[in-house]
């Protein structure tokens, strides 16, 4: 099992962070180098507990979908999306919100194994790791622009 562990600093409050994380247009916009698109389950806005999104997307060349699942949530705090259907063995994602100060700490927590043995692995150590902390890293950078440009937003009409 491979784990990816990320943290995120973002200058807005742990609501807009927490919303922003679960919006499935804001992921569609952080996920638009790999042409992900809807095409099942909850298919814009929020996404909630026990709720499904299917993706399809291209990576590494050819065209994949992936179906995950809310699986756990405390609002503000925490929440779970794991594959149902997909090419991985398993897939967890578990997203933390920690507000400390008005400023947001994001941590991600991704957990997933690999199909096809030794051949799954050695996939994963050449390629796959690093692209799946490269489109991480592409999602915490669009939810940080958005999430400060929506709380600076909120801010101003205060």
């Amino acid at each position: 099992m491979t784990t990816i562990h990320l943290t995120t600093k973002i200058n807005a409050p742990n609501k807009i962070v927490f919303d922003n994380s679960r919006d499935i247009d804001v992921h569609k916009q952080s996920a638009s180098k790999s042409k992900e698109v809807v095409i099942a389950g909850t298919t814009t806005g929020l996404i909630n507990y026990n709720e499904t999104v299917t993706w399809r997307g291209k990576h590494f060349g050819i065209y994949l979908t992936h179906k995950s699942r809310i699986t756990a949530m405390d609002f503000c705090n925490y929440f779970v999306d794991e594959m149902e259907q997909g090419k991985f063995k398993s897939f967890k994602h578990e997203h933390f919100f920690e507000e400390i100060n008005g400023q947001t700490i994001m941590t991600d927590k991704l957990q997933y194994e690999t199909p096809f043995g030794i051949f799954g692995s050695l996939f994963d150590y050449l390629f796959l790791k690093k692209h799946l902390t490269l489109f991480l890293l592409e999602r915490n950078k669009i939810l940080k622009q958005v999430s400060e440009k929506t709380s600076k937003v909120n801010s101003l009409s205060l």
